[in-house]
């Protein structure tokens, strides 16, 4: 049964006891693994995904039948600094884009055969500017924990998160830059697509934030840097983990929520892998820090969590070789 939590610190208390993957399943992955009919390694990292997915779902030999991508959106008082190319209506707007089956994600979960959910937080109240004071209360962040935390279908068996935010890119680069340090130029990239102006502007707006909010755990500075659609984000890996259901991250926001929670507990990613490798300039070195290596590298540069779920099609492919190959043994064809 999931756990319940109200506050930041029950969760904290949650994060600091994580579950871990089912060894007994891994190493029976492995032995199996050892004996597909083909050369030891052949099949590189699909090799690895199959004993990392199986450890985590307790079987040595499962498929994945039952994706969940899930969007969260929220929307941000600092957009109204000028650090987006798209107004704060487009939020709303993509929402019931996403809604009506139009988007890109729609596409991408459907080829996947993924359900997909969509979860809009309180789109009529932006959070606050993170330059003059927290993005959000600890209360509200919790709530935005939650709405994520309660998104996760326990019956899945593979997790994409992804979100809709017009300026959520500074406030992941916000996060990324107080949570990793360097400069704040290191972490801000053009998101939709800004101009140098603009950039400049947004670059301006990271740095004054971390300036006004440097110090803190990891949900401190989700809290005063972050947004509901982040924090949702958050709060739905981290219900994965204790579902014992494997993640894959999208791009550079997704990532960035990540990292909150494994400030928190260095093993707290465990369970995830990283679907892409964004377009977004920062993405890459945050993907470092992490120490995640990404399943794709497309240019893509959209949210939504399309990467992530473009990658569904990689998990799957390990799936079906690790469980579907025969044996030696079974095939009836000589080891070397």
């Amino acid at each position: 049964m999931l756990p319940d939590f109200q506050t930041l610190d029950d969760l904290r208390g949650l994060l600091a006891d994580l579950p871990d993957p089912d060894a007994t399943a891994a190493q029976g992955a492995s032995d199996r693994n050892a004996q597909l009919t083909k050369p030891p390694g052949a099949l590189g990292r699909l090799e690895d995904l199959a004993i990392w997915y199986a450890g985590w779902r307790g079987n040595p030999r499962p498929e994945v039948k039952a994706p969940q991508v899930i969007v969260f959106a929220g929307n941000h008082g600092v957009a109204a600094l000028g650090v987006s190319a798209f107004p704060a209506a487009v939020t709303a707007q993509m929402v019931a884009n996403f809604q009506a089956g139009g988007a890109a994600i729609n596409q991408l979960a459907k080829l996947a055969g993924a359900r997909m959910d969509v979860h809009a937080i309180d789109l009529d109240r932006p959070t606050a500017d993170f330059t003059q004071e927290p993005a959000m209360s600890d209360t509200d962040c919790a709530a935005a924990l939650r709405t994520g935390w309660n998104a996760v279908d326990a019956q899945a068996d593979l997790l994409v998160v992804g979100e809709m935010g017009i300026a959520n890119t500074t406030a992941a680069a916000a996060l990324a830059h107080a949570l990793f340090g360097g400069a704040a130029h290191d972490w801000t990239g053009r998101g939709t697509g800004i101009d140098d102006v603009t950039l400049d502007t947004k670059t301006r707006v990271v740095a004054d934030g971390v300036k006004r909010h440097f110090g803190g755990d990891g949900l401190d500075l989700l809290a005063r840097l972050g947004g509901r659609e982040i924090a949702a984000m958050a709060g739905a890996i981290a219900a994965a983990r204790f579902h014992r259901i494997p993640v894959i991250l999208d791009g550079f926001i997704c990532c960035a929520a990540a990292a909150c929670l494994q400030a928190m507990n260095p093993s707290a990613l465990d369970h995830c892998v990283a679907g892409h490798r964004s377009a977004e300039g920062a993405h890459a070195a945050l993907l470092e820090r992490l120490t995640l290596t990404p399943l794709l590298s497309l240019n893509l540069r959209l949210g939504e969590g399309s990467g992530a779920a473009l990658a569904i099609q990689v998990v799957k492919a390990a799936m079906a070789c690790h469980s579907g190959m025969a044996t030696f043994a079974e095939a009836g064809v000589s080891e070397v």
